[in-house]
Parts: C-alpha cells; sequence; structure tokens
C-alpha cells in the first residue's frame, strides 16, 4: 500500500511533538494509517521508534493532533480499548496460557464463551493449542511471544502496535513466527503499526516503511521504493546502501545518463535530481557482480578492480573493492570460494545501468558520507 487517504485512515498524525526532559525527541508533521496496512516505523536505535510507538498508542504524553478512525481522542483509556500492544518482552499473567488469551477479552466486555472460543482459535493459529492449560511461567521465550500474539489478535484491536517482537528471540524462533504474524496480518488485514531495525522484517510485513532518523520521518513508502530510492544518504546507508559516491554528470539522454566518477564513466538510467550536474551516485551492494574475468554480459558498467578487504556479516561476505572508485558487493559464500575472493585478488565488478540511484549533493541539515 502507498498512501494512506485522510478519509479513510484509522490513525492520522497531525504536528506530533513528544518531549522527553524539555527536549523534543520526535517530531512528525504528519502521518497517516490506513485500514487494513501495517506501517512499520524503521530506524536505527535510538531513532525514536518505540517513542513514536508509544505516542500513537496513546500510552506516553505528545503534543499536536492524534485521531483515531476519524474522531479527535477525548477519552484515553476508552480509545486504547480498542487497541492492543506487543512489546519486545511478553509480559504475562502467572496463569494458565488459556487464561492469558481469555482475561483480556473479558475485561473488554466479552463473555467467558465468547473470550474461549476466541482464545482457542488463536492459539491454534500460533500453534500453540497443545499449550492452552501449561503456566505461563514454563514457556519459552519463543512460545511466550505466541501467547502475547495471539492474546492481542483476540481482541480484535483497531489497530495492534508491535514494539520490536521479534527481537529477542532466537533465529528459527523468529523466523517461524515472523512468518506466522506475517500471514496472520495478510489474512485478518489487521491495521498494525510495527517497529523494527531490521530491514527483512519490514520488508516482510510492512505495506509501508517509514524511516526515522533522529526523530523524525525522513522517508515513507512502501519497502521496495523506499530501499530502491532512498531519499537521502543517511536513509540510504541505513537501509544498506554502503557506496556513495560524487559523481560529475556528462551526459544526459532520453535514455540515460553518464558520469564521470573518480576519471571512469558510469551509465545510469537515473535522471539527475532537479538537474543537479553533481549529484551523488548511490549503489547497493547487491546489485554489483563480481567475477574473475571479462566475460560478456548484460551490465553496462564493467569495471577491472582489486580486493582490498573481505569480511564475514552473517548470512553474507562483505567484499571491499577498487575499481579506480572503491565499491562494496555483498556475495555468497559460496561465491567468495568459487570465485577464490581474497585481498590483492584481481576481478571485474559489474552493475547494471538500471541499478544505481541518483541524490543531490546537499540537503539542508543532511550530512553525507561514504561507507567502504
Amino acid at each position: 500500500m502507498g498512501t494512506a487517504t485522510t478519509a479513510a485512515a484509522v490513525i492520522s498524525a497531525r504536528e506530533l511533538v513528544v518531549r522527553r526532559g524539555g527536549r523534543v525527541v520526535v517530531r512528525v508533521p504528519e502521518l497517516e494509517l490506513a485500514p487494513g496496512e501495517t506501517l512499520v516505523l524503521l530506524g536505527p536505535n535510538g531513532a525514536g521508534k518505540s517513542t513514536l510507538l508509544l505516542a500513537l498508542a496513546l500510552l506516553i504524553p505528545s503534543e499536536g493532533e492524534l485521531r483515531v478512525e476519524g474522531e479527535p481522542v477525548r477519552d484515553k483509556v476508552a480509545t486504547r480499548r480498542r487497541m492492543a500492544v506487543v512489546l519486545q518482552r511478553p509480559l504475562l499473567l502467572d496463569r494458565s496460557v488459556l487464561e492469558n488469551v481469555v482475561l483480556g477479552q473479558m475485561l473488554r466486555g466479552a463473555s467467558r464463551q465468547t473470550a474461549e472460543d476466541r482464545a482457542h482459535t488463536w492459539l491454534g493459529r500460533f500453534g500453540i493449542a497443545h499449550l492452552s492449560r501449561r503456566q505461563a511461567r514454563t514457556l519459552s521465550g519463543g512460545e511466550a511471544q505466541r501467547v502475547s500474539l495471539a492474546r492481542a489478535f483476540a481482541l480484535e484491536p483497531s489497530v495492534l502496535f508491535l514494539d520490536e517482537p521479534f527481537a529477542a528471540l532466537d533465529a528459527p524462533s523468529r523466523e517461524a513466527i515472523l512468518a506466522d504474524t506475517a500471514g496472520v496480518l495478510a489474512d485478518t488485514r489487521t491495521t498494525a503499526v510495527l517497529v523494527t531495525h531490521d530491514r527483512d522484517e519490514a520488508a516482510s510485513l510492512g505495506d509501508r516503511v517509514a524511516v526515522l532518523i533522529d526523530g523524525e520521518v525522513r522517508q515513507i513508502g512502501a519497502p521496495e521504493a523506499v530501499f530502491s530510492a532512498p531519499a537521502d544518504p543517511q536513509v540510504a546507508l541505513f537501509v544498506g546502501v554502503e557506496t556513495i559516491l560524487p559523481a560529475h554528470v556528462t551526459e544526459v539522454s532520453d535514455e540515460m545518463t553518464r558520469l564521470d566518477v573518480g576519471g571512469l564513466t558510469i551509465e545510469v538510467t537515473d535522471v539527475p535530481p532537479q538537474g543537479d550536474r553533481f549529484p551523488l551516485l548511490l549503489i547497493a551492494p547487491t546489485d554489483v557482480v563480481v567475477s574473475r574475468d571479462d566475460a560478456s554480459g548484460s551490465a553496462r558498467n564493467r569495471f577491472s578492480a582489486n580486493v582490498v578487504r573481505v569480511e564475514n556479516i552473517g548470512r553474507v561476505v562483505r567484499v571491499v573493492l577498487d575499481c579506480g572508485f572503491p565499491l562494496v558487493a555483498h556475495l555468497t559464500r559460496a561465491s567468495v570460494r568459487e570465485l577464490g575472493i581474497a585481498k590483492g585478488v584481481a576481478v571485474v565488478a559489474s552493475f547494471k545501468a538500471t541499478s544505481p540511484h541518483l541524490l543531490p549533493r546537499r540537503r539542508p541539515g543532511v550530512s553525507t558520507s561514504t561507507r567502504v
């Protein structure tokens, strides 16, 4: 989902400000959440993601205008009863799993029978029906978080707030619960706000992504749009772009822009922003192909390069190249072994003209940097 519309917005915020100790920590001029969408608040630690979520959930004080389902918030307690929140660490009562899912519903007016029926449905949906009689204190972290999610969905909230619910889990539990949650959100079209610093989570769950940096929403849009065309260098660095280079536009045609970077020519299909003759050139590491020979291929941009550094970074290997300009590529371990990639090895680096993105060299209040 691209943009929310004011008339249909489940939550709309105008000039939302959150202060802490007299200092502004979040400032959002405008934000809307459409029915059935999952909006991901994405950003580095300390960016203000959780603070913004808590403000939207009416759990901390804020300034500005906040509307829920088109109406100004007058009774916070009553409005919060139409919401549900799942935190990073599960907060469960020292009772059975079933009672944890039932009691919240009954506090909101459901009968015991209705609450139990819903509880069994949602415990089954999250794969923990067999744990219904277990005491919550005996659960593993993954099991406890599944109970928290089942409890939240059983409330049938107007808006579900998820504050890094997968961050404390081990990798297998995280991947399994993430997949289950994505399926439930898609099936139920529950309106949700998710906080994360993980780009994979954002791509898996988000209809839209709002990137927060220093308490401000720097960019908002569909995940693929934000990740492929970041709005500024800081957003680019956060979403995984590792090559950001100053460039000089030497030629612009209907189909191609030619750039000079360190005396070498790079061709891109992107158009220089605002006619800028000296833009920044952004190249994502996943768009760079590394080979040991200059065999023909579809990529227009091909450069002889030397390997400067090789780093294991989880599932991929980060390879820093010197092509006459610095360039970063992400390769699989299998590719590194097959190509014999090591420091000092000569390779060929290539990327398609459609891959790079151009940004203005300067934006007020935003510093530029190159991470290689």
